[in-house]
C-alpha cells in the first residue's frame, strides 16, 4: 500500500485530503506544518508528499528542496491557494524548485486524485 504524507496548516484541508486519499485506498499521515513533517520524514518513508506552499514556520518550498536532496525518489505534489501572490506564482516556484506536479486550491476531488495516481504510477 502506497504511503502519502499530507502537509497543510489548514486543518479542514488536511482532513479533507486525508479522507479522500484513505477512501481511495492509500495509507495517509498528516502534518500541520513543516516542522512536524521533519519529524515524520525521519521516522517513515513516503511514496508521495503533498505539501501546501504558504505555511508558517517552514514553507512548502523549503520542504520541496529538502525532499529533493534527502529523498529524491519521493514524488512531490505542491498545492496552494495563494498568499501575498496569486496561487499560480507559488505553484510555478514550487515546480521550479522540484515539485513533480501542482494543484491550485480550491480543487476538484477528481483532479487531485488523478494527479496522485499519475505520480504514484510513474
Amino acid at each position: 500500500m502506497k504511503q502519502i504524507l499530507v502537509i497543510d496548516d489548514e486543518p479542514d484541508i488536511l482532513k479533507l485530503i486525508s479522507r479522500i486519499l484513505e477512501k481511495a485506498g492509500y495509507r495517509v499521515m498528516t502534518a500541520e506544518n513543516g516542522q512536524h513533517a521533519d519529524i515524520l520524514f525521519h521516522e517513515h518513508l513516503f511514496d508521495l508528499v503533498i505539501t501546501d506552499i504558504v505555511m508558517p514556520q517552514k514553507e512548502g518550498l523549503e520542504i520541496i528542496l529538502q525532499l529533493r536532496k534527502n529523498s529524491p525518489d519521493t514524488k512531490i505534489l505542491a498545492i496552494s491557494g495563494g498568499g501575498k501572490l496569486e496561487p499560480v506564482g507559488y505553484l510555478d516556484a514550487a515546480r521550479a524548485t522540484g515539485a513533480h506536479a501542482i494543484v491550485k486550491k480550491p480543487f476538484e476531488i477528481s483532479h487531485l486524485l488523478n494527479k496522485v495516481e499519475q505520480l504514484l504510477n510513474c
